[in-house]
């Protein structure tokens, strides 16, 4: 099979988009145009998730192999509840994201800082708000504009755990982390964001150690 990315077209373009949709059914479903955009992009990058493989946005050999064998989820990871939170969705379409060891950064990295107002220029600086901050901004809702995680814990409006409520969690050494709430069990959080293991991946916070420290949801005129 061709290798397929961002402006590819034509018959093996829709044969993916079929594959895509069969595969990925939380994924707001394809138009089977033939046309590789962006959001073809970020199915196929959530599909590379799920799958276990490199997450590049590019179709190639071991994604082809992967769509052909059915393979969806790996065992620890599940299927992103979007509902009514455009930027979770947004959030998932970036999953693989990760520094790069030494020099130069991550310019996907360095395009998070730029949505706030410290705009550092490394990937080891901590993204974890600016990517929310990109996030929210990609989906029209302005954020902090800060880099500190705590600085979400008086924006938007407070709400009860959701998927897609901004969750600042606090780690018994004093760490802040914000990040996107998933679900939780009596034992963890699960919460999908940046700068968790120097990527962007869903992670479990165990309540041993980490505490919630608030729930929050944008003022939008609908709710």
């Amino acid at each position: 099979m061709l290798e397929l990315r961002i402006g590819s077209s034509g018959a093996e373009v829709i044969q993916l988009q079929n594959l895509l949709n069969r595969h990925l059914p939380h994924f707001q479903v394809l138009k089977p145009d033939g046309i590789f955009g962006p959001r073809t992009e970020a199915a196929v990058r959530q599909f590379q998730s799920f799958a276990g493989i490199s997450v590049d946005g590019t179709v190639g050999i071991k994604t082809w192999r992967a769509l052909d064998h059915g393979v969806t989820t790996t065992s620890d990871v599940s299927p992103v509840p979007f509902h009514d939170a455009i930027w979770l969705k947004i959030a998932a379409a970036e999953v693989g994201q990760r520094e790069f060891p030494g020099s130069p950064a991550n310019p996907r990295i360095i395009m998070y800082h730029g949505a706030t107002s410290l705009r550092a220029t490394s990937d080891e600086v901590a993204w974890c708000s600016a990517f929310v901050n990109w996030c929210l901004k990609q989906a029209g809702i302005a954020g902090t504009n800060s880099a500190a995680a705590t600085s979400w814990l008086h924006w938007g409006q407070m709400t009860c755990p959701r998927p897609g409520a901004i969750t600042v969690v606090r780690k018994n050494t004093g760490q802040n982390h914000v990040s996107f709430y998933i679900s939780e069990t009596k034992d963890f959080y699960k919460l999908l964001g940046g700068n968790q293991a120097e990527q962007v991946r869903i992670s479990n916070y165990y309540k041993s150690h980490w505490l919630a420290q608030g729930h929050r949801w944008p003022k939008l005129p609908h709710l």
